[in-house]
């Protein structure tokens, strides 16, 4: 498992409800038409890796190759498609949204992910975050408590042939048991705490990313080591809250 960089420190705070930076244009500005009459939307994805990505410090180069071969717009509503790769998160309904694309790249590189490993991700959302690590990974598990949204990734990503994705509708608070230990693990929803089970199934080695908090969030990585697990605050972040179980614990 190797060691992610963390050149993403040292930057200004970031919120995924918050616009940061300047937005690329979108396909009024000239973006081609692909045969077929898609319209081809390589050079905004360019633009975002360029201006959103990597002037922020993300360094990986798997990350940001990921980033430039994922269609985020095929991700989101159609409505939403002009502005897919835009610098801000985007809704996709059930007050759920898709996150904004720098949180997605340094979220993915602070995993650390080989391509060998097996990744867990809480929080399907889209399946945008799921098809980047699936460039990351040998295979991915993700977990997303709302069906609707479980169903629709699941088909996104069949149609655009990631085969090394497994996706299930259910409460990522117990994780996927059957398919541990993961090699890294991607939370993307903010939690009170932790989840006790999500640490159990984490491979030694492997990292945890992970927004903790409520009103005040933290981006956290939790790394299993040999004499322990050890925790690495990133920066502060803003996410839709992590449902289900954890709350009712918390609730008790």
């Amino acid at each position: 498992m190797r060691i992610a960089p963390f050149a993403a420190l040292a930057l200004a705070l970031v919120l995924t409800g918050t616009s940061c930076g300047a937005e690329p244009a979108g396909p009024a500005s000239g973006a081609a038409v692909a045969p077929g009459g898609e319209v081809d939307r390589s050079a905004e994805r360019e633009r975002m890796v360029t201006q959103q990505i990597e002037a922020r410090g993300v360094e990986d180069p798997r990350v940001l190759e990921a980033m430039r071969r994922v269609p985020r717009h095929a991700f989101v509503p159609r409505s939403q498609a002009p502005q897919a790769y835009a610098d801000h998160p985007l809704p996709i309904g059930h007050e759920q949204t898709i996150s904004q694309p720098f949180i997605v790249a340094i979220m993915a590189e602070l995993a650390g992910v080989d391509p060998g490993d097996r990744v867990l991700e809480v929080g399907t959302g889209s399946g945008y975050g799921a098809a980047v690590l699936g460039q990351l990974a040998a295979d991915v598990y993700s977990i997303e408590i709302l069906e609707p949204l479980a169903l629709r990734a699941a088909a996104t990503l069949k149609r655009l042939g990631y085969a090394n994705i497994h996706v299930r509708a259910g409460d990522g608070y117990a994780g996927w048991p059957e398919a541990a230990p993961f090699d890294a693990i991607v939370v993307t929803a903010a939690a009170p705490r932790v989840p006790p089970l999500l640490l159990e199934q984490l491979a030694e080695g492997g990292h945890l990313v992970i927004p903790v908090g409520d009103t005040l969030q933290q981006l956290e990585v939790h790394t299993r080591t040999a004499e322990g697990v050890l925790r690495r605050r990133v920066f502060p972040v803003r996410f839709v809250p992590m449902t289900g179980e954890i709350r009712r614990r918390d609730s008790d």
